[in-house]
């Protein structure tokens, strides 16, 4: 193996423990961790199996397999701004949701005991 390959494999082994610990610590739940797992696979994948990255290089029409791998990285990032989109629409919704049932519950407070004055 060449030290690039060593060093991807590290790395790549490196984001999937570091991802299995903050899940098993509670800081990042399951399934926020999912396409982080995933990744990690994928570049120990092809750090294993470098020819492969050459291989897809030559499917997709790169002249320069290292810029496949790029392709990749950038196709993640895009991945994780689609998911982190999705999340923030989920909560910005109930946020939404839970502003106005405080609303109406302090409507009906009010309307329960209007001497205090709304407050």
């Amino acid at each position: 193996m060449e030290k690039v390959q060593i060093f991807v494999l590290v790395a790549g082994l490196l984001i999937l423990f570091g991802v299995v610990e903050l899940v098993r610590r509670g800081r990042l739940r399951e399934s926020y961790s999912v396409l982080w797992i995933c990744t990690s696979v994928v570049i120990i994948f092809f750090a294993v199996f470098r020819h492969l990255i050459d291989y897809f290089s030559q499917v997709v029409g790169i002249y320069y397999s290292p810029s496949a791998f790029f392709l990749l990285a950038f196709m993640f990032l895009i991945l994780i701004t689609v998911q982190f989109s999705v999340i923030i629409s989920k909560l910005s919704d109930r946020n939404k949701i839970l502003t106005q049932e405080l609303a109406i519950l302090k409507l009906r407070l009010d309307e329960i005991s209007p001497e205090t004055g709304g407050k």
